[in-house]
């Protein structure tokens, strides 16, 4: 039963991971460089909804539900407006005329959204009230139940259904289409009639939307979103999304899924205290061993 718990607990963070290497390889497929910026959007957006639900329970005086939805509207705000603002004026910018200033200008956008963040919050660590937080018995007796609760159910279908459909849209539509076009060649694009700047933006704008989202969510479970996992998110998203590699989404979460299983097992069996350096090693190991021999332009 133990076993099982653990099996258990691995799929909300495996869906976590799936959903943001997901998000990361969209916007990867235009930018073709690492980009520590969707890990920050990702805490950005966590640390504006604990904000404004705080503003709206401590001084609107508004029932937990409705603080809860004028910090999720206002974190989905705050981190599209950023994330348009950056796509348009800094990625794009950088993209076109020394695509490897993509890295540095990630790191500063990135020390911007987290003490942004720390000084809106008087460097205060914010918490969410418990909430959803009912066991689902899934196996087991009375004495060892298998359980989640309803906050990772809920979570868990989220994301699921956010790749779910996004993997479709890639699929089956124009828009997927068009996007596969710009990431093989924007140059041929445009040729062919393709607003390639505007395909880049709006896969810059929808893949930071995906972290914004999944920043809520992942906060909604865990209560907090500390002002420096901003950079610890962007080098693990990086590497993690590289495990099914940066050119299909779908590949990308399902490898995400899998290192969540891993992480979640090490952390059931093993010392606990040596679990961020396993994993980053295997990280390492496995970007290693893929490696290709392949220019990117």
């Amino acid at each position: 039963m133990y076993l099982l718990q653990q099996l258990a607990n691995a799929i909300p963070l495996a869906a976590l991971y799936a959903v943001l290497a997901f998000g990361y390889a969209i916007a990867f497929g235009v930018t073709k460089r690492a980009d520590l910026t969707y890990g920050a959007l990702f805490a950005f957006a966590g640390q504006i909804y604990v904000l404004f639900a705080d503003v709206g329970w401590n001084r609107l005086w508004l029932v937990l539900p409705a603080a809860l939805a004028l910090g999720a509207a206002c974190s989905l705000a705050f981190s599209g407006g950023a994330a348009f603002i950056v796509g348009r004026n800094v990625m794009a910018r950088v993209v076109l005329r020394s695509p490897n200033t993509v890295i540095v200008a990630g790191l500063g956008v990135l020390i911007v959204l987290m003490e942004t963040a720390r000084l809106a919050s008087e460097t205060r660590s914010l918490w969410l009230p418990p909430f959803l937080n009912r066991p689902v018995v899934f196996a087991g007796d009375g004495s060892y139940p298998v359980t989640l609760t309803v906050i990772q159910l809920v979570n868990c279908t989220a994301m699921l259904a956010i790749i779910a459909s996004g993997a479709a849209l890639l699929r089956f539509s124009a828009i997927g289409r068009i996007w596969r076009a710009v990431t093989d060649d924007p140059k041929a694009a445009e040729l062919c009639g393709i607003n390639a700047i505007g395909v880049f933006l709006l896969s810059y704008w929808a893949a930071a939307m995906i972290a914004a989202v999944s920043g809520i969510l992942a906060t909604s479970y865990y209560g907090n979103m500390d002002f420096g996992s901003g950079l610890m998110f962007g080098l693990k998203v990086l590497m993690v999304a590289s495990i099914g590699g940066y050119a299909d989404p779908p590949r990308s979460a399902g490898g995400a899924a899998l290192l969540g299983l891993v992480e979640t097992v090490w952390s059931a069996f093993a010392p606990i205290v040596w679990r961020d350096l396993f994993i980053f090693s295997l990280l390492v190991f496995v970007v290693v061993i893929s490696r290709r021999e392949k220019v990117v332009p």
